[in-house]
């Protein structure tokens, strides 16, 4: 009788350990400040939530750049936000492949860096390069 004590117990602290640590795993993280190396902007940010597989970003283009794009597509507008889902591959999160399947981009970020960067495929040629520098990396765990 103490010994199946013993295992309802055990068998409870471990079930309370790993919803624990799922709890610790939602996390949310929030790159803002962000600078462009080919544009600029008023406000640009990026905020991945690893729980929702989700990358969301808001930005806001600045009068100049705003004009740049303005001149061949009169859709864009000053103020967005884009959303794309995210996976994991390697300790990297990639965004969803836009252009597939002979040229495609995907935004590439790693977990602990300031930098993102972006990956470009033409015709199975894989070219990564920096895309942006991050002023302030913000880490959030999500509890429910």
């Amino acid at each position: 009788m103490n010994k199946n004590k013993h295992k309802i117990k055990v068998f409870i602290i471990l079930v309370i350990f790993f919803n624990y640590s799922s709890f610790l795993n939602s996390e949310i993280i929030i790159l803002s400040g962000c600078k462009n190396l080919k544009d600029s902007f008023i406000k640009n940010e990026y905020i991945i939530d690893l729980k929702k597989s989700l990358m969301i970003r808001n930005y806001i283009y600045d009068n100049k750049t705003l004009k740049k794009y303005k001149i061949t597509d009169l859709s864009v507008r000053k103020k967005n936000s884009i959303e794309y889902f995210i996976y994991e591959d390697n300790g990297f999160f990639l965004t969803d492949k836009i252009g597939y399947p002979q040229f495609y981009t995907q935004l590439v970020f790693k977990k602990n860096e300031s930098n993102i960067q972006i990956k470009t495929v033409i015709n199975d040629v894989e070219g990564i390069s920096k895309l942006s520098t991050c002023n302030k990396v913000e880490f959030f765990e999500e509890e429910s």
